[in-house]
């Protein structure tokens, strides 16, 4: 069964409660040196662990990003902390081939089967409702990471408007072809790890995250284990 997740943010790191087996302490969070810059702390959240099935899959795609090897660091302001945990989800396919929406928002952020949520192919997005409008620090996004892969048109733009008909602001976007026509993104293709995404949502006011993929790889489907978003 899935676990939800209660999280809790100090002046230093993230601290997580959870039932169930998780990783051990030295590899389920991360632990960067605390921010340089004053009234600011470094975002940590659980990493999950590393769990590789199948056959690899040739990534080829151009300038793509390397996977990494440690989880990502980024400064966040004094207060920050997780807004989307538990939160409604909604997207373009209604009905997922595998899992429900509601996995993207509850706390598990695991490879393995149950975890994860399978999407139709070509275009399709999701969307988390944080029911008021809040002032976003950051999103963390992991899709299906037991295999190294990489999504095309990876687009994250962010709104009051639940149509995202107005006032959309795009915090990342590495569609190098306007293929989804949200705009041509310049951010680089990504390898999936179990670190997932860090994004930088640089204090954007806003009540609804919206994210894109157009299918990955090794396949044509979307895939969507957990999306963090973060702010106050």
């Amino acid at each position: 069964m899935k676990n939800l997740i209660l999280l809790t943010l100090t002046s230093s790191t993230l601290i997580f409660t959870a039932c169930g087996d998780k990783a051990t302490s030295e590899d389920s969070s991360t632990a960067p040196e605390a921010a340089a810059s004053s009234g600011r702390i470094a975002l940590t959240t659980e990493i999950p662990p590393e769990l590789i099935e199948g056959t690899p899959q040739p990534i080829k795609v151009a300038n793509l990003e390397q996977a990494p090897t440690s989880a990502p660091s980024l400064a966040v302001p004094e207060g920050t902390v997780l807004l989307s945990a538990g939160k409604t989800v909604t997207g373009s396919d209604d009905f997922p081939i595998i899992g429900e929406l509601e996995y993207i928002t509850d706390g598990d952020k695991e490879a393995g089967e149950g975890y994860f949520v399978e999407l139709m192919d070509g275009l399709q997005w999701v969307q988390i409702d944080l029911e008021a409008e809040a002032e976003l620090a950051a999103i963390w996004i992991w899709h299906y990471h037991s295999q190294k892969r990489a999504y095309h048109d990876v687009i994250v733009q962010v709104s009051n408007n639940a149509e995202f008909a107005t006032g959309v602001t795009t915090l990342f976007n590495n569609d190098y072809d306007n293929s989804a026509e949200q705009g041509k993104g310049s951010a680089k293709p990504y390898v999936e790890t179990r670190f997932g995404k860090l994004i930088d949502a640089k204090n954007t006011k806003a009540q609804y995250v919206r994210l894109y993929s157009n299918g990955n790889t090794a396949n044509d489907m979307n895939h969507y284990i957990e999306v963090e978003v973060y702010g106050k």
